[in-house]
Formats: C-alpha cells, structure tokens, sequence
C-alpha cells in the first residue's frame, strides 16, 4: 500500500524558493513513477513534473521548466520538488502522485494515470 504525505509548503515571497517533499510511507515506493501536480485558485489541476521508478528520466512542464526540479531518493522513500524564482501564479495546492503502469512514460502527464495521491500542500507566493 502506498501512503503519500506532502510537506514544505508555506508561505513565500516572489523570487523565492521552497523545496517539497513527498515521503511513502509504505515499502513499494521504488515500484512507482512519481509526478507533482498542482491546483490553483480556481483552476483545473495542472501536471508539473515526473520523474522514472529510478530517477533516470525526468520531464516538466513548459510553465516551471527552468525553475523546477524534480528528484527522488529511493533510499528514503522520497520524492522532491525544488522550486525556484517562485511567481506570483505558483499559488496552489501542490500535490504529489504515484504511477505503477509500466506504460507511465507515455502519459506522465495524465493524472488519470496516477494510482495514488498525497493530501496536497499549499504554497503561496506573494508579492
């Protein structure tokens, strides 16, 4: 069973940084493609990045490539989220998901394609 739990979030002025974590706290994390997503004030939810069951292979979304970087650490059974020269509409709940369809890497950027998720932590940024 996999159990995801966000931390990191908080508040941040524009500029700024803040790194994510996303701990599983079962015994299967190295099974699972991660990917982060967010939802921002009345928006859809938004794919933000993936990365591989090893960490080789990473992919992002145009609106944060450059500024986010995705990582895992399978040894503590943790993903991250390192973000960068945060703006004012990186305001959202950051949520963290777990993928275990081998076919992932043709739809990372499809939450349907997620099996589990986290509870989500907000960031807001201001000015």
């Amino acid at each position: 069973q996999v159990q995801l739990v966000e931390s990191g979030g908080g508040l941040v002025q524009a500029g700024g940084s803040l790194r994510l974590s996303c701990t599983d706290t079962g015994r299967t994390f190295s099974n699972y493609a991660m990917g982060w997503f967010r939802r921002g004030p009345g928006q859809e939810r938004e794919f933000l990045a993936a990365i591989s069951w090893s960490g080789g292979n990473t992919y992002y979304a145009d609106s944060v490539k450059g500024r986010f970087t995705i990582s895992r650490d399978n040894a503590k059974n943790t993903v991250y989220l390192q973000m960068n020269s945060l703006k004012l509409e990186d305001t959202a709940v950051y949520y963290c998901a777990a993928a275990g369809d081998s076919s992932w890497y043709r739809t990372y950027s499809n939450a349907y394609k997620y099996d589990y998720w986290g509870q989500g932590t907000q960031v807001t940024v201001s000015s």
